[in-house]
């Protein structure tokens, strides 16, 4: 590799608007017209690339390509090649760069090359200068070819890691077979898409140049606005990065992007190409509550392809940068209460009891109850700590990265009765010390005089108990807390509590009894972490004992269901709960809230 002369790479106009829009202090562009020793390496280290391009239409698509690293290999600071087992049908990109390879020496093209595993990618963009497709006998079988190009580089740009979640690529032969092909997703694909936590997306800067980048961030993160024949609309936010806003600049001159959404777990591909529209401040708070930038995509056109890929991907850890999914403001979570409204009503802490070092009850007071509106059994409070915790724009903090891009509002179940024991207008929370805001709550002395925004109540569990009807519940640990508000206004004597919790956390059994007396007579503890030594030396243990409920010192088994007493089951607890809980109630209607806190 020779040495070169650098040349600066200008930002464009959609760029420039895009920074101004968004007030960012001005940076040259970090963007070089060459191929670096780094991003060469990368490249050559990278077991996937993603790779856009536009088709006949002008439309851009993308995909993903690879398997395993060493499949794209630098040749000089200018060019690098590609050889790797693609489909050879219904992906799009190979239809355009391989199939349909008329004027490619013309057309731009982008590249990601990324390590899932280490988080590390560079991006790259330039023209092909050679393209073939290589399909054999067996290969035309399996429809899979081996796809080679040779690609001269116009630019290269590393990025970081921030939002990526870890996977382990390893190669699967491809066997392309078409599910649907029409803007209007086919329900798998709508399924893969609300699952998805990563996705591909290319754009242009009409036909001078394109960009190719990765976004990630918690199962859920894309939200579908409607699927109508006209074609799917979905959207997503924008979280806080580098700041460079390439591809959104690209967006703002020309609104089209190419998406490919990886099933790492079966193959599949969703590729999609749409009209992309880019909302800003209250415009992106009205469809994803608490997002300050949002893009909305309107589908023209679309592909579900079954076992598209070349590769699958083992689950490694998420980003711990990822952000809570945020919902529509059409979907029934809470949508008014984490709106971007803004709201006079505030609760000011007035009361903690720490019932052990990790589990605290809170007491708040609302300032206006009749604006704040009442809550029923079951249901939650949003609160808003943006004011008390925000400590202003980081792009990095790896010593405490869920302190960055927080919106810092969340959601507790009120575990208080309302109209019962506690006076008008106030209420409790019972939470786990887990992440900034309950770790800020777990330091405030109620004396502090802490007040915060209340954004309002909502959620739609409840218990509905007919006369003489069983209620089984089945708790893990803090998943008590739904349970705990519903205790006046049902019959304890039919309920059936199954209740899973951690040695370290019996002292909420024991507050629990104590709080309502009647409730170990229908209560089940299952206690886990437990050994002969805890029980001698845990006084706690021996207090729950002296109510009379059942203890097991075990974890819950299927064993320990029995299907015959109801119809409906309640469950409340972690996903690593429910997974098993839901298996052995197959076939049963399970009413469930899950908790994340």
């Amino acid at each position: 590799m020779a040495a070169i002369l650098t040349t600066s790479i200008l930002w464009h106009d959609g760029e420039d608007k895009m920074h101004r829009m968004l007030r960012v202090p001005y940076q040259d562009n970090p963007t070089v017209p060459f191929l670096t020793r780094p991003a060469a390496l990368l490249m050559k280290q990278s077991p996937l690339i993603a790779i856009g391009a536009l088709d006949h239409k002008a439309r851009p698509w993308v995909s993903v390509w690879g398997g395993e690293e060493g499949f794209a290999t630098a040749t000089s600071y200018s060019s690098f090649n590609i050889r790797t087992p693609v489909g050879n049908t219904y992906d799009p990109v190979v239809e355009s760069l391989l199939l349909d390879s008329a004027g490619n020496g013309e057309k731009p093209v982008a590249f990601l090359a990324v390590d899932l595993e280490t988080r590390r990618r560079v991006k790259l963009f330039g023209k092909i200068d050679s393209a073939s497709l290589d399909i054999s006998d067996e290969d035309e079988r399996i429809r899979a070819g081996i796809a080679n190009l040779s690609v001269h580089v116009d630019g290269s740009l590393g990025n970081c890691p921030k939002y990526l979640n870890a996977k382990r690529i390893v190669p699967a032969p491809p066997e392309s077979k078409l599910i649907s092909e029409t803007p209007q997703l086919h329900p798998s694909a709508i399924d893969l898409l609300n699952r998805a936590d990563t996705l591909f997306i290319s754009s242009s800067h009409g036909a001078q140049d394109m960009d190719t980048n990765i976004r990630g961030g918690s199962p859920g993160f894309v939200r579908v606005i409607s699927n109508q024949p006209s074609g799917a609309v979905f959207a997503y936010p924008e979280y806080s990065g580098n700041r460079l806003y390439q591809s959104l600049g690209n967006l703002q001159n020309t609104p089209s992007a190419g998406f490919v959404f990886p099933d790492f777990e079966t193959g599949d591909a969703l590729f999609v190409t749409g009209t992309a529209e880019i909302l800003v401040g209250k415009n992106a708070s009205s469809v994803l509550p608490r997002s300050n930038i949002v893009v909305r995509v309107t589908v023209t056109a679309a592909r579900f392809v079954e076992k598209a890929l070349s590769f699958r991907g083992l689950l490694g850890k998420p980003s711990p940068y990822n952000p809570s999914v945020r919902y529509l403001t059409s979907e029934r979570v809470l949508a008014a209460a984490l709106g971007d409204h803004e709201s006079t009503v505030t609760a000011t802490l007035i009361k903690k009891e720490l019932i052990t070092p990790t589990i605290g009850r809170f007491r708040f007071r609302i300032s206006d109850p009749k604006e704040a509106g009442l809550w029923t059994p079951g249901q939650y409070a949003a609160f808003s700590f943006y004011d008390e915790l925000d400590m202003g724009y980081s792009h990095m903090k790896d010593d405490d990265p869920s302190s960055i891009n927080d919106d810092y509002v969340r959601t507790f179940t009120v575990s208080s009765p309302p109209g019962h024991l506690l006076p008008n207008g106030e209420f409790e929370i019972t939470a786990r010390k887990h992440g900034n805001v309950t770790n800020s709550l777990f330091r405030t002395s109620e004396r502090a005089g802490l007040e915060v925004p209340l954004k309002g109540f909502g959620g739609d569990f409840r218990l509905t108990q007919q006369t003489n009807e069983i209620l089984p519940f089945i708790a893990g640990g803090i998943g008590i807390t739904p349970a705990l508000a519903h205790l006046p206004v049902i019959d304890i004597g039919q309920l059936q509590l199954m209740w899973s919790i951690s040695v370290k956390d019996v002292a909420l059994v024991l507050d629990t009894f104590r709080r309502c007396p009647e409730l170990p007579g229908s209560t089940t503890v299952f206690v886990t972490g437990f050994d002969a030594q805890t029980q001698e030396s845990s006084p706690e243990l021996e207090a729950v004992t002296s109510f009379g409920a059942q203890i097991q010192y075990r974890r819950m088994k299927s064993q320990d269901i029995n299907l015959s007493l109801a119809e409906v089951w309640y469950f409340c607890g972690s996903p690593a709960f429910k997974a098993p809980v839901f298996n052995w109630l197959a076939g049963k209607k399970v009413v469930h809230e899950d908790f994340s806190y």
